[in-house]
């Protein structure tokens, strides 16, 4: 195929210079945000009588074929090409004549491509929204499932205070919706159409950029056509929030990872979710949550190489911004799959209630509660402290639980114990105590679960 830019050179490339130059391979999932906008384009060129009318019609008609032939599959992209916007054109000037080569009038490669991304990944991170939102309204079913399930809460990775079960789920609730506003907020920055910049100092033709803006649906047009080129913040911003997704993803994934060994047992994963070993025939392997752990290292690379690329450039084009496309591609397509396998692999999970209120039982985890005790009673909250840490060092010498202890016993430690202590160190007292806004009590949780629904609804009535 001839290259569209022969002239100043003969664009006769070494052979493995051309296969190094091309980006067909990668930007060709780009036909389509690139044929909508040639579309528009045209469009607006024969609304500006730069075009004629006629011409505008025949490129509609070119590119429309050209979209429906390689969507069925007629039409085969052609790694030759090198490029998806010089493939689309060529395509088109073979179909229609030289008035295919009227379509690149006042546009460059420069403002196109920038166009073409932002199209693309404006779509595909709207299935990443989608995800999120149903990852979020599982979460939160599974904690509406467990409000009366307590589970230790950890802090450094020992049990520290018992909690509901659904509390914990919410917290990721509450990071993945985060998330979600994090990738709201990036991509309305990002909706700014830059076609109509060209190369970087814009165009002599009387054209109407906020023509094309409007047929494509973005919010408005860039305002420095320099800018609008050289411009990749929008990608290192998405791969930002795609990384911080990965974080929470990989972070629920270990705990799902610890909760299914047999240490744990709080849960067992669905067969559809796990491995098995090829030689320990009693494995059930928690895979997936593994490897969306794994690939979170993935998707942090693919952030670094972006910021990478950019931050030794001059404006405002240069070559080396080809290597945006890679990896915020891969970006895209980790964080779906990592989501399309996550979500229903939480809500398929089987909770063992039992083993983790049997482990609530160990570690001491009402022992605040007892100082807390102490201390409504008259006692100095650090007197009450040095205390209880006395009671329970007792207690692991002699392997006995708060709850074990006699109240003649608990009274020759001091006076101000009686057996109304019973019932504040009872585990689900302790978490129904803890009633303060955003705590573990079933109330606030119920309200956190409420919450939650409230913004799902709020978001599905907007798509």
């Amino acid at each position: 195929m001839q290259k569209m830019w022969t002239g100043r050179t003969s664009g006769e490339l070494n052979e493995f210079a051309n296969d190094f130059n091309s980006s067909i391979g990668f930007d060709k999932k780009m036909y389509k945000q690139d044929i909508c906008g040639s579309i528009a384009h045209a469009t607006m060129l024969a609304s500006q009588k730069i075009i004629s009318d006629d011409d505008r019609d025949k490129i509609i008609a070119g590119l429309s074929g050209i979209l429906a032939d390689i969507e069925c599959g007629k039409l085969l992209i052609s790694d030759d090409a090198e490029d998806i916007h010089m493939f689309v054109e060529a395509i088109l000037t073979q179909r229609i004549g030289d008035t295919g080569k009227k379509l690149h009038t006042a546009r460059s490669r420069n403002d196109q491509v920038a166009l073409d991304l932002r199209m693309y990944l404006r779509d595909e991170n709207a299935k990443i929204k989608n995800l999120l939102l149903k990852l979020i309204q599982t979460i939160n079913s599974r904690a509406a499932e467990n409000t009366d399930v307590i589970i230790p809460g950890y802090t450094h990775l020992q049990r520290a205070q018992p909690i509901l079960f659904a509390h914990h789920l919410l917290a990721y609730a509450q990071m993945f919706k985060r998330d979600y506003l994090r990738l709201t907020d990036a991509l309305d920055r990002m909706n700014y159409s830059p076609l109509g910049s060209c190369a970087l100092a814009g165009t002599t033709y009387n054209t109407n950029r906020q023509m094309v803006a409007d047929l494509l649906k973005f919010k408005g047009v860039t305002e420095n056509s320099i800018d609008s080129v050289a411009d990749r913040d929008f990608c290192v911003e998405l791969l930002s929030c795609y990384a911080i997704i990965m974080m929470h993803l990989s972070r629920f994934s270990e705990e799902i990872i610890l909760w299914t060994s047999s240490e744990f047992s709080y849960i067992q994963l669905d067969d559809a979710f796990t491995t098995g070993s090829s030689i320990m025939p009693q494995k059930k392997n928690s895979d997936m949550a593994e490897l969306i752990r794994g690939k979170t290292g993935r998707v942090y690379g693919d952030l670094m190489g972006m910021l990478t690329v950019l931050k030794g450039l001059p404006l405002a084009y240069n070559k080396d911004m080809q290597e945006d496309k890679e990896g915020v591609f891969d970006g895209v397509k980790t964080v779906q799959d990592c989501l399309q396998v996550f979500t229903p692999m939480l809500d398929s999970m089987k909770v063992f209630k039992d083993n983790m209120l049997q482990s609530c039982k160990k570690g001491f985890i009402n022992a605040t509660d007892l100082a807390d005790y102490l201390t409504k009673k008259g006692l100095p909250f650090r007197e009450a402290y040095k205390l209880v840490g006395s009671i329970v060092s007792n207690c692991v010498t002699q392997q006995k639980t708060l709850e074990n202890i006699t109240i003649e016993e608990y009274k020759k430690m001091n006076d101000l114990f009686d057996n109304d202590l019973y019932d504040e160190i009872e585990l689900f007292n302790c978490v129904n105590k803890r009633n303060s806004e955003g705590g573990t009590s079933k109330e606030q949780v119920i309200k956190q679960i409420e919450k939650i629904a409230e913004f799902i609804d709020n978001e599905k009535s907007l798509y």
